[in-house]
């Protein structure tokens, strides 16, 4: 019985010895293992990162142009509206047409004395106010003949009133809108227009530079009337122009329409870069051509001029005006387009009230360069003024 149970015991113990062995060399490879996978997985980090450095790079950048994009949309839409919106917001404020027809509020040059006309090169200038309303006030310039250059040097108010009814002719000029009466095209014109022997009288009006009051088509006209009974009742027979230029040239025709109409026209009317009248120049202004075709033009951009009670209808008041008559253009001019001033002089031409004056239209050809505002640059405007003013009495011609 012993023997027998000995050998089992044996038995047992190797079993369990090679059952401990066979645990261990398992779990020995186990580990291999698990330190292989270990070491292939360091293995092929080094690679994948760059490839996933470039990813993340690719996606910041689509990120990127999606926000361009996002923003670019967001401004288009955001202007697409405003561009909408303009239109409505004129017709529902037909005073802000009113301001960009006047555009009394650009004051340019800026930080200028008006009181002191010799700061911009006038030293035979006086500078003074009329009243031609109640809370109306009006700044004027006079210019003296430049013969008189020394003369007018430390001189009054009155000796320049009084200079008035000396043997020069004078010239009342009705500057355009936006600027003042010491803008720098209007002084180069008044000097050329003092070398030529003229005085030059010139205001704002109500609402530009120094003038005070409110701007309107009734008023500006006002002022001009009041402005010319003013030199008149100063100038006695002295040959007495009136000179507009631009929206001024609105203001001329319907003062000089009235003057007409009580008898007392002036010696003759200048228009320089009229058109016929403000609506049409509206539709043809530069500012116009972005809603030129934009549906409803007339009804959102034109019918508010008219209902704020502006017109300047030029082709309407050179039917009933009875002096003579010159007009100027320049062929390259970019506000007032120069076919404007042609249709003008073609209505004027025939017309029943110029057959006892002279009607005359001079071109001037874009490559002078003188647009809208430099026509008094040109060394023939002393032979053209010379030889039509001094002809100005009746006697129509072409």
């Amino acid at each position: 019985m012993r023997k027998r149970t000995e050998p089992v015991a044996l038995e047992h113990e190797r079993c369990a010895a090679s059952g401990s062995s066979s645990s261990g060399s398992a779990a020995a490879a186990l580990d291999a293992d698990c330190r292989l996978k270990q070491n292939l997985r360091l293995a092929g980090k080094g690679p994948a990162e760059p490839r996933c450095a470039a990813d993340a790079g690719m996606k910041r950048a689509l990120g990127r142009r999606k926000g361009l994009w996002f923003r670019l949309r967001k401004i288009l839409l955001c202007v697409l509206g405003l561009y909408v919106a303009i239109p409505f917001l004129i017709k529902l404020c037909p005073g802000i047409q009113a301001k960009l027809i006047f555009l009394n509020f650009v004051r340019v040059p800026y930080f200028i004395d008006l009181k002191k006309p010799q700061d911009q090169g006038l030293n035979h200038t006086c500078n003074y106010y009329l009243q031609p309303e109640e809370d109306v006030t009006i700044g004027v310039w006079h210019t003296v003949p430049a013969v008189w250059w020394k003369d007018a040097q430390g001189k009054d108010q009155m000796w320049y009133e009084d200079a008035l009814a000396s043997s020069h002719p004078i010239i009342l000029y009705l500057h355009g809108n936006a600027g003042t009466r010491g803008g720098d095209h209007r002084v180069e014109l008044y000097k050329v227009l003092s070398s030529l022997g003229y005085h030059v009288v010139t205001f704002d009006y109500r609402g530009w530079g120094d003038s005070v009051g409110t701007p309107s088509e009734r008023g500006m006209t006002y002022d001009a009337l009041h402005v010319f009974d003013w030199i008149k009742a100063r100038s006695g027979d002295n040959p007495l122009y009136i000179w507009g230029h631009s929206l001024g040239t609105g203001v001329a025709t319907n003062l000089v329409r009235r003057l007409c109409e009580r008898e007392t026209p002036p010696d003759a009317l200048i228009l320089e870069s009229p058109f016929t009248n403000i609506r049409e120049e509206a539709k043809s202004h530069p500012f116009s051509v972005i809603y030129r075709y934009f549906p409803g033009f007339d009804w959102f951009f034109l019918d508010p001029i008219t209902s704020s009670g502006i017109k300047f209808a030029n082709d309407e008041n050179v039917k009933h005006i009875s002096c003579s008559l010159l007009i100027l253009h320049a062929e390259d001019d970019p506000v007032v387009p120069f076919q404007l001033g042609r249709k003008l002089y073609n209505i004027a031409a025939p017309s029943r009230s110029f057959r006892d004056f002279k009607v005359q239209f001079i071109p001037f050809h874009s490559d002078l360069g003188y647009r809208h505002k430099y026509i008094y640059k040109s060394p023939e405007l002393p032979r053209i003024l010379r030889e039509f003013l001094g002809k100005s009495e009746p006697g129509r011609q072409h």
